[in-house]
């Protein structure tokens, strides 16, 4: 494995470059920003922020690191990362970047299945808990506190961008990639947690319409679902995997009751992966 850290890197504030300097990065401008001493760099401005403690807490990305490390995921891990090694270049470094990267496990994943082949690797998120995670089972890629609406990333710097259950921003992911680089997005099936759905909540809405529109200036490559059974063996792991979703806020304190009374659960995993590649230079757009 030759994973290193993404460096090209952009000050949140102004926009231009940042150097790294000591234990800092600073823009020509003047505005520096310390790197942790785990490693990490907070590059998420106050100003910014919309809570004092914005994205997932402390607990959540505890549960969220004891589910996926137990393997329950691993499938759509392997698919992520078999897409992703299709699409980036053979030669040089290639540069990736998870938005939404929580605590790190799929670029851990991608970095293990990459071999020899060298990575340039940043994982963004907006919660300090999930960075400071990622930072801590991970010292070969950079870890940065920031939001998918301003990443601080030069433009036309990346091949690849993943967006695994998160929140897109299409023209940050526009503007970040070169020309025929490519984002991988996955988003909840249909089917996703039916059964768990079943239990916390009255009744199930109809599914929508799950095609995800094509974003502008990038063109729709291929679709791929990731469907399994899963097998839920305690409590502990039915609350872990309940504490990484949405439907923790969504459900009904009854429909959460319901759910710790299972003392094992079996759930449909459907997961739907899609590549879109970017087609029009950013200069042009």
């Amino acid at each position: 494995m030759t994973t290193i850290p993404f460096d090209a890197l952009a000050c949140p504030l102004d926009g231009g470059p940042l150097a790294p300097s000591d234990k800092t990065w600073c823009c020509e401008n003047g505005h520096s920003f310390d790197v942790a001493r785990q490693g990490y760099v907070h590059l998420l401005p106050v100003q910014k922020k919309r809570t004092l403690d914005p994205g997932d807490s402390k607990e959540m990305v505890a549960a969220r690191q004891r589910f996926l490390n137990a393997g329950f995921y691993r499938r759509i891990a392997d698919t992520v990362s078999d897409l992703a090694l299709q699409v980036l270049p053979g030669e040089g470094a290639a540069s990736v970047l998870d938005a939404g990267s929580g605590e790190g496990y799929y670029l851990r994943h991608l970095a293990d299945a990459a071999g020899d082949r060298a990575l340039a690797m940043i994982g963004v998120d907006i919660s300090k808990w999930a960075v400071l995670a990622a930072a801590k089972q991970n010292k070969q890629t950079r870890w940065v506190v920031a939001s998918n609406a301003n990443l601080p990333v030069m433009p036309n710097s990346l091949d690849l961008v993943l967006c695994l259950f998160g929140f897109p921003v299409y023209s940050e992911f526009f503007r970040v990639l070169r020309s025929g680089g490519q984002l991988i997005q996955a988003n909840a099936g249909a089917d996703h947690l039916r059964e768990l759905r079943e239990i916390i909540y009255p009744e199930l809405k109809p599914p929508g319409d799950s095609a995800t529109a094509v974003p502008d200036g990038f063109r729709l490559l291929g679709s791929t679902v990731v469907r399994f059974p899963l097998s839920l063996p305690d409590r502990d792991s039915i609350a872990d995997l309940l504490a990484m979703t949405p439907h923790l806020y969504r459900a009904s304190s009854a429909g959460l009751e319901k759910a710790a009374e299972r003392e094992s659960l079996e759930v449909t995993v459907d997961v739907v992966l899609k590549r879109f590649e970017k087609t029009v230079a950013a200069e042009n757009y």
